[in-house]
């Protein structure tokens, strides 16, 4: 979470560089700053990517450990594969 929200803090910085660098006649600082905030929101896009897939991982587990308990009548498998599940929900919600 800490690189999701430094991302985020990357991107408003360069956009506030951009304005200022564009308001005041300073295209150095306009273009650091566009190029800090592109930057920053690509970053953002891969770990976007990157939870989505872990997300993804962890409901496809889940489900496996939920059918293997319930077939095997294993209600701490079972278990387990609820909370997979609901994990890798949760993690492809973020």
């Amino acid at each position: 979470m800490t690189e999701r929200l430094s991302n985020t803090a990357n991107s408003y910085v360069g956009a506030a560089k951009q304005t200022v660098g564009e308001t005041l006649g300073y295209p150095g600082l306009a273009a650091d700053g566009a190029a800090q905030k592109s930057q920053a929101d690509n970053a953002q896009k891969i770990a976007d990517a990157k939870t989505n897939a872990e997300g993804f991982g962890n409901t496809i587990h889940g489900e496996a450990q939920k059918t293997v308990g319930s077939m095997t009548n294993d209600p701490v498998m079972e278990t387990e594969g609820k909370a997979n599940v609901a994990k890798g929900d949760l993690q492809r919600k973020v």
